[in-house]
């Protein structure tokens, strides 16, 4: 029976080869308008898939896994470079990809807790993240007791040497960078999030935040700590992420296990969540929210968690818009800012970042032709501005010129009684020594009301 069945089944074949040409035509027709839908969906499909997956050029390396993601490694060959003492912070050294055919990376700034080295805390983290496609700045401190603020003053500082000056600045994407830091260089991570809000994202660690909340952050942040921490305690950090606006992006976790010195060492609970969140905002890469959004991924090592979830990180600053450029024409007019006691002009030498601004016989050059922007900067040829150097804030701070970048340290109020004090720190420009003779360099003090410190924009 099997046999006729299957002869049977061999002579409707036959017959159909044999069928009219009509009913060829009807069933290409079925056939066609069968598989019509089934393109169509197809179709929609691709055209529906995310951005992130056809059209950003951050994503960078494989799919992610939660097993990838917890891995002591990514795929990424990594190298490292010593960085001298110096430009705003005590040295430290910078950890990259060795690939070159992926474009810019995106970077992080990173730094130790009070009284700490990079190489004793943090040195362990440089090439993990490294190999997941990060560039990475550890540094050391000028002081190991500098406060929170300085800490964050040098995180800046860094970044700005990492994307201007460093060997491998052309490695680096200037316009996707973000902080980290543990304890009290967890606050300074606050507080350059705080003052640079073109920072794309912050995750600090048990943050000793003495010089500011959350409430002024605009950067996605992401605070970790952990429950059994006597110094930082679960109540501090609960106090700290409930100061943070309702629009700012966040996450906030606490580890079960592990006392105020979690973050020092080869902690994989620490990063298995640091990558995503780097990822995410740096990268603009949604392949990873998954691991953050609406919950945790992976639970293990995690006492409790609370996000912002859902994650849009193709929101307005993020690496899809097109990055605000702080070298656009500035607004305003251009003047020459003289000294009230020297009857001289602010005179830069040169062009050349790091020079510091002089007193010198006005000549209504392009070296003396200043213009105070819409932004509070003072510029001069166009994309460089007045900077305290370092993010300094304390009498003696050389002025500089630097390329513009928009943080904090570039912003000047000029004010009605002559007085030109940075927005930062709140003390004067300064003629050095109350001097009034060409070459007079120009500096930061406290503001004492002397002639030196007035100046006239005329």
């Amino acid at each position: 029976m099997r046999h006729q069945s299957i002869g049977r089944t061999g002579s409707a074949d036959a017959d159909l080869g044999r069928s009219a040409p009509g009913m060829r035509r009807r069933l290409a027709r079925l056939g066609a308008a069968v598989l019509a839908p089934v393109v169509a969906a197809v179709a929609a499909m691709i055209a529906i898939q995310p951005a992130s997956a056809q059209e950003n050029p951050y994503e960078k390396g494989p799919d992610p896994t939660v097993d990838s993601v917890a891995a002591q490694r990514g795929t990424f060959e990594t190298a490292q470079v010593v960085v001298p003492s110096g430009n705003g912070f005590n040295g430290g050294v910078i950890y990259y990809p060795t690939d070159t055919s992926q474009g810019a990376f995106a970077a992080v700034a990173a730094v130790p807790g009070y009284t700490a080295s990079w190489a004793d805390e943090g040195a362990w983290m440089g090439p993990w993240l490294a190999s997941f496609g990060f560039v990475v700045i550890g540094i050391d401190t000028n002081s190991p007791d500098d406060w929170d603020d300085a800490r964050g003053r040098q995180l800046l500082a860094a970044l700005d040497y990492l994307t201007q000056q460093s060997q491998v600045r052309d490695r680096v994407d200037p316009d996707r960078l973000g902080v980290i830091g543990h304890s009290m260089g967890g606050g300074g991570a606050i507080w350059a999030a705080e003052h640079r809000p073109s920072l794309k994202a912050a995750v600090p660690y048990a943050p000793a935040s003495f010089s500011q909340d959350l409430s002024n952050v605009t950067v996605p942040t992401m605070i970790i700590g952990a429950m059994n921490d006597g110094t930082i305690t679960p109540s501090d950090l609960d106090q700290l992420y409930a100061s943070k606006p309702a629009d700012t992006e966040g996450a906030y976790l606490q580890l079960s296990d592990g006392g105020h010195g979690f973050p020092t060492w080869g902690n994989s609970q620490v990063t298995r969540r640091t990558i995503p969140w780097l990822k995410t905002w740096l990268d603009n890469d949604t392949r990873y929210t998954q691991f953050l959004c609406d919950s945790l991924a992976d639970w293990s090592g995690v006492a409790s968690y609370t996000a912002t979830c859902p994650f849009e990180p193709g929101g307005p600053g993020d690496p899809s818009d097109p990055p605000t450029d702080p070298t656009d024409p500035p607004s305003g007019d251009e003047v020459a800012i003289v000294g009230a006691a020297s009857g001289r002009c602010l005179d830069v030498p040169t062009q050349a970042n790091g020079t510091q601004p002089q007193l010198w016989d006005c000549s209504g050059g392009a070296n003396q032709s200043w213009t105070h922007t819409d932004a509070s900067e003072l510029r001069i040829h166009g994309d460089k501005c007045l900077d305290a150097e370092g993010y300094g804030s304390t009498d003696g701070t050389n002025v500089i010129i630097w390329d513009c970048h928009g943080g904090d340290n570039q912003r000047w109020n000029v004010n009605a009684d002559g007085t030109i004090t940075s927005a930062m720190s709140g003390i004067c420009l300064d003629a050095d020594s109350r001097g009034t003779a060409n070459g007079t360099p120009i500096i930061l003090w406290s503001c004492n009301g002397g002639s030196n410190q007035r100046w006239n924009l005329e």
